[in-house]
């Protein structure tokens, strides 16, 4: 491409030549020019107008300021209206929650009205109106507070509920032989070797030679020998003064100081020592003093409670009647 320029003055003319590269490059030029000025206008218009008033220019502004600030409010609307629903939602879930742990704090000994629902709450609606902002924020503040105070209770509740399970595996309630036959029980009755009257101490459960023995609760193994009365025996100490005794066993499996769980195997079942036949001899002692052994078999998950009694009759049977060697296990 030819540009000729002429000048009228000079009375001369120069004549300029353009390359397509050179043409595709002025032209970008030219453009990236207009439009830098052109966005320097408007700018520097549309800021004058809206800085001084001018009738159109402002009219324009104030439109497209209020149009975005709808934007923005629609926007937030929208997020209130999903996070008013969701907050519904967290309040039904605590009102079941706090349902649910006034029935469990019944087990856990935890009075009830510290934990008790609100009122329940209803009727028509007369008028609504979206929340605010602020209206949601305190409402959300109140519900992480009342989710605080309910988790606080519930860890109360578990620790109190764990520490009866501990308890209750501390107590001789499980069967020492399954499926046993009770023979003799607790109380006086005629030996049968001397044919005289004699205090029996524990349960007697006739079983078959080798029949698993096992322990009534956890413990401590705290005796576990040969006796000239019980043959192999085997004592369990419970803690609270309280200890399971285990006779005329044919083979032991564990000694002293070994830890015990509930259920577990301790012994089988034998007749060495002062025994007719084949036979565990199961006694429980509260401070040192035979008890029925039944109270704990037939009492399960109803201890503690029993414990406390067997505790206070143990101590009147003390202060009334020495304590003696029985005459046969």
């Amino acid at each position: 491409m030819h540009f000729i320029i002429t000048d009228a003055w000079l009375a001369r003319s120069r004549a300029i030549h353009l390359s397509g590269t050179r043409l595709a490059l002025a032209v970008v030029t030219l453009s990236m020019v207009l439009m830098v000025m052109a966005a320097g206008l408007y700018h520097w218009v549309f800021l004058k107008g809206a800085r001084e008033g001018w009738p159109v220019i402002g009219s324009l502004v104030r439109l497209m300021v209020r149009d975005e600030f709808e934007q923005r409010d629609r926007f937030m609307r929208e997020n209130l209206d999903a996070m008013a629903r969701k907050l519904g939602e967290m309040q039904a879930k605590l009102v079941q929650l706090e349902a649910l742990g006034e029935r469990v704090s019944g087990l856990a000994g935890v009075n009830p009205v510290e934990i008790r629902t609100p009122p329940g709450r209803g009727g028509a609606l007369v008028s609504g109106r979206p929340l605010t902002m602020e209206e949601l924020q305190a409402t959300l503040a109140d519900l992480d507070k009342l989710t605080d105070q309910r988790a606080d209770l519930m860890t109360v509740m578990e620790s109190r509920l764990f520490d009866q399970k501990i308890k209750r595996m501390m107590v001789p309630t499980q069967q020492p032989v399954v499926s046993g036959n009770l023979g003799s029980v607790f109380g006086w009755r005629i030996d049968p070797f001397t044919g005289r009257s004699a205090l029996h101490t524990g349960l007697d459960f006739p079983s078959a030679p080798g029949t698993p023995i096992l322990a009534a609760a956890g413990g401590v193994v705290v005796t576990q020998e040969y006796h000239g009365e019980y043959g192999n025996m085997v004592e369990i100490d419970h803690g609270n003064d309280l200890v399971t005794r285990y006779a005329h066993a044919s083979r032991v499996f564990v000694k002293k100081g070994d830890l015990i769980k509930r259920g577990q195997k301790v012994a089988e079942v034998g007749t060495t020592g002062r025994s007719t036949g084949p036979h565990l001899h199961f006694e429980v002692l509260v401070q040192g003093v035979p008890q029925d052994p039944q109270k704990f078999l037939l009492a399960g998950q109803s201890l503690p409670g029993p414990l406390a009694a067997v505790q206070g009759a143990a101590t009147q049977a003390v202060a009334a009647t020495p304590a003696q060697a029985p005459a046969h296990r």
